[in-house]
């Protein structure tokens, strides 16, 4: 008896989730809303302690896509990397829970948008522009955060973008490091940057605040700022509790930074003098390197922005004059020195605020 024709899968949608049990019917939900491709999602859990893998299959059936549930120990490296395994389009959409389309084309576009640039013989991935769900205006950080989404410079491509990438490219730059507890998608996309370019597809994706809604904007911020310098300057293993600096999200509380800067700092003071001063001079070089943001933030504040993936006469003149005048040591030096005093005052400001009756 022949088996029923099955139309070939346009896109594999793989998406980590880790007790995720209230977002799994929403996040389905909507995804069965997408009109005009052929795609399959690939849920991988990361061993679930609560109800995410049952509602997923009780889902199964009605949705309008193939549902296929990966299981396996908790880490979003490997997560993903599993998930990429069990595709079988050869059109990969790496994504998060917590995201969604308005436009009921957006993939469609997508995959149509990465065609176009890969018969121009380019090795390319795509990202969507980001936005945050907020049921009013945007307040001005997010503006900010999602306007820098859509630039195409080293630092700004995260995975609640989206990643959206062929196959054959994912095994070229992959897999994601499963030896990072976080931020592999951000090494993940610099490997993309380097081999390849990044192609701002013409959707947008919108992404929930929920983390930073409860850990609160600045303490986030302010941890995900030190990781991200750390990380660059190779010198992450002095954080000795990585995976209590990035909780998972049914844990998420409000942040407090004395747990993480405390220990931090004496990391740091345990270090040999000529490492101590080999950190703070790679840190001078990454902080410098990224001091673009600030003209950039300007642009976004007075709406000097006016085409997404592109900077107002603000960065324009950082880019032109200023971050010519600063790239050398002298530039490096000034950097360091500013970032040891913030980083100085965060750390006695968040000691004081751990002593008994603050806080």
């Amino acid at each position: 008896m022949p088996l029923p024709y099955e139309p070939r899968l346009e896109l594999s949608v793989v998406v980590p989730i880790y007790n995720e049990e209230g977002t799994v019917a929403p996040f389905l939900t909507a995804l069965a809303r997408q009109q005009g491709i052929r795609l399959e999602v690939i849920l991988s859990d990361g061993a679930s302690s609560d109800r995410s893998i049952q509602v997923a299959q009780q889902l199964r059936a009605g949705l309008p896509f193939p549902l296929t549930i990966v299981e396996g120990t908790k880490g979003r490296g490997g997560q993903l990397n599993r998930g990429a395994d069990a595709a079988r389009a050869e059109t990969l959409l790496f994504l998060h829970i917590d995201s969604s389309f308005v436009d009921l084309l957006a993939l469609r576009k997508g995959v149509d948008s990465l065609g176009e640039a890969l018969r121009a013989g380019e090795r390319v991935a795509g990202r969507f522009a980001l936005r945050f769900d907020f049921p009013g205006a945007v307040p001005l950080p997010y503006r900010f955060y999602g306007a820098k989404a859509a630039l195409d410079r080293p630092g700004c491509t995260h995975g609640d973008q989206g990643f959206l990438i062929r196959r054959d490219f994912f095994a070229q730059i992959g897999p994601y490091d499963t030896a990072r507890p976080l931020m592999e998608d951000t090494f993940l996309a610099e490997r993309v940057r380097r081999e390849g370019r990044w192609i701002l597809l013409p959707a947008d994706i919108t992404t929930s605040p929920r983390r930073f809604l409860s850990e609160g904007l600045l303490p986030r911020q302010t941890i995900n700022a030190i990781l991200m310098n750390l990380a660059h300057t190779g010198q992450l293993s002095l954080v000795r509790c990585l995976q209590t600096s990035y909780r998972s999200q049914d844990a998420t509380a409000k942040l407090r930074l004395a747990p993480f800067l405390v220990p931090l700092h004496q990391a740091m003071d345990d270090l040999e003098p000529g490492q101590r001063r080999q950190l703070w001079r790679r840190t001078g070089a990454y902080v410098r390197g990224n001091a673009w943001q600030i003209a950039f933030f300007f642009d976004v504040l007075t709406g000097g922005i006016r085409q997404a993936g592109r900077g107002g006469r603000f960065l324009d003149l950082y880019d032109r004059f200023l971050g010519r005048l600063i790239d050398n040591k002298a530039g490096d030096l000034g950097a360091a020195l500013l970032t040891w005093l913030w980083f100085r005052m965060t750390f006695l400001a968040a000691s004081r605020s751990s002593e008994p009756g603050r806080g």
